[in-house]
């Protein structure tokens, strides 16, 4: 472990060093001066060919210019030297002396002249002190570091939950909330809401013949269309589970959401997907619902979502690929 003695006294840092190094400590670094002691830190710090590490600092108290006490106070005022240990050197050992040290950040002092037993007993204490903040200040970085991971982890973990893997749009669990925050804001800003329940035909018989991976495929197609008809920013599209989407459109009236619907229905329609399973023309169709709200004339945004599933219902019951309009949710 490295040890900075600082003396202005020659004498005093042979016989310091001479104890420590008998003792098998270095490196051993000795200064003349408190300057000197905090130029050396700074130096130490900027440098990429740093002198070695500072352990501990054994520092005399009587010093010309700048004396051990305000060094010492300086050096725990700068964040790279605040945890090195301070033993004070001193031929004074009164209490206002001691006190006065203590307050400025000095862990220990050895009375002048120095004892070589007490000076490396001291030296070993104030070094276990020093590795036990090394370590006290590790065991902080590897906290802050998990926590850091939990916390990249716990995002990942909150977005997966909302959104749908295979559409890769939001999910159910995220309907309510989109729908709830757009409902607000539309309170707010006067606008209606709109939207689109929207449900595959006959889609347990299409898995049933062609399989769950085409029918995974399926939905992809099917969630990919709909991206394309709703280009605004604002416009959202949950898959809901099974077959069933809904797409959230604020500010937009019941004719603009049917001109939507109607776009959509087109772009299955051309993606011509097989379905023979099914009536029709052995393409693949969906049904759709659409219900328009005004926030500011309606209590809750469940109502809306009601009234599209209303709509869907009567669109599936008057056959495949189909459009019903709710009344307007007031």
């Amino acid at each position: 472990m490295a040890i900075l003695i600082v003396d202005d006294t020659p004498v005093n840092l042979m016989l310091l060093e001479e104890m420590l190094q008998e003792e098998g400590y270095a490196p051993i670094h000795c200064l003349r001066s408190g300057e000197e002691a905090l130029a050396f830190l700074a130096d130490a710090d900027r440098s990429e060919a740093a002198p070695d590490r500072i352990d501990l600092i054994l520092m005399d108290v009587m010093m010309p210019g700048m004396d051990g006490l305000e060094t010492c106070r300086r050096l725990k005022e700068e964040e790279r030297s605040r945890d090195i240990p301070v033993i004070m050197v001193t031929v004074r050992d009164d209490e206002e002396s001691l006190a006065q040290a203590f307050a400025i950040g000095a862990s220990d002092y050895i009375v002048k002249p120095v004892k070589e037993v007490e000076l490396l007993a001291r030296v070993r204490s104030a070094l276990r002190l020093k590795e036990e903040i090394e370590r006290r200040k590790e065991r902080e970085r590897e906290l802050v570091e998990l926590a850091r991971q939990l916390d990249t982890i716990n995002r990942r973990l909150l977005r997966l939950v909302h959104i749908d893997s295979l559409a890769e749009g939001g999910n159910r669990r995220q309907l309510e909330e989109i729908l709830g925050r757009e409902w607000n804001r539309a309170r707010r800003d006067g606008v209606p809401v709109s939207l689109l329940m929207i449900d595959v035909d006959e889609f347990k018989a299409f898995n049933k013949r062609y399989g769950q991976q085409k029918g995974d495929e399926c939905l992809q197609l099917i969630a990919g269309a709909l991206n394309c008809v709703l280009k605004r920013a604002g416009d959202t599209v949950v898959r809901c589970g099974g077959e069933e989407f809904v797409a959230i459109l604020p500010n937009t009236p019941s004719e603009g959401a049917l001109a939507l619907a109607g776009t959509f229905r087109d772009k299955v329609a051309a993606l011509r997907i097989p379905h023979e399973s099914g009536q029709g023309e052995g393409l693949l169709t969906v049904c759709i619902g659409l219900a328009t709200g005004s926030p500011a004339r309606c209590a809750e945004a469940q109502g809306l979502l009601a009234a599209a599933d209303g709509a869907l219902y009567l669109a599936k019951r008057e056959g495949r690929n189909r459009i019903k309009v709710a009344l307007e949710y007031n």
